[in-house]
């Protein structure tokens, strides 16, 4: 279900969660200021989410509310995942849904890298 991502930070959702510990998951990269790990529904042969380790609700949250290194960390994590994915040379999609119309499912914010195949141009109608 879309969340509304204009709400308060959530720490009881799933991202939050995993964080924590509560919640195990299949890491592909950590460090201090990002988690990545493998997606428990893949929607293409590599499908790896990133997400701060900070409490933003989404991309709009985040480039607001972060601080510099925050945000710098972060975007150097998702460029570190896809080199160590072995990505950059045949290709990749990053992907960061923001409320409703985005249909944003968790109010935590996650960039999803979708690679492993061609795939195809973006459409939307």
């Amino acid at each position: 279900m879309p969340i509304d991502a204009t709400q308060p930070y959530d720490d009881q959702n799933i991202f939050a969660k995993i964080l924590r510990g509560e919640i195990p998951n299949r890491t592909v990269y950590e460090d201090e200021w990002a988690l990545a790990f493998h997606d428990i529904n893949p929607q293409a042969p590599e499908h790896v989410l990133v997400i701060p380790k900070g409490a933003y609700v989404c991309w709009d949250d985040f480039s607001a509310n972060a601080s510099d290194a925050e945000i710098a960390g972060f975007v150097r994590a998702v460029g570190h995942v896809a080199r160590s994915m072995g990505l950059v040379e045949p290709g990749y999609r990053l992907l960061a849904n923001t409320g409703f119309d985005a249909h944003q499912e968790v109010p935590h914010l996650h960039v999803h890298i979708f690679g492993g195949k061609p795939l195809g141009p973006m459409l939307v109608r």
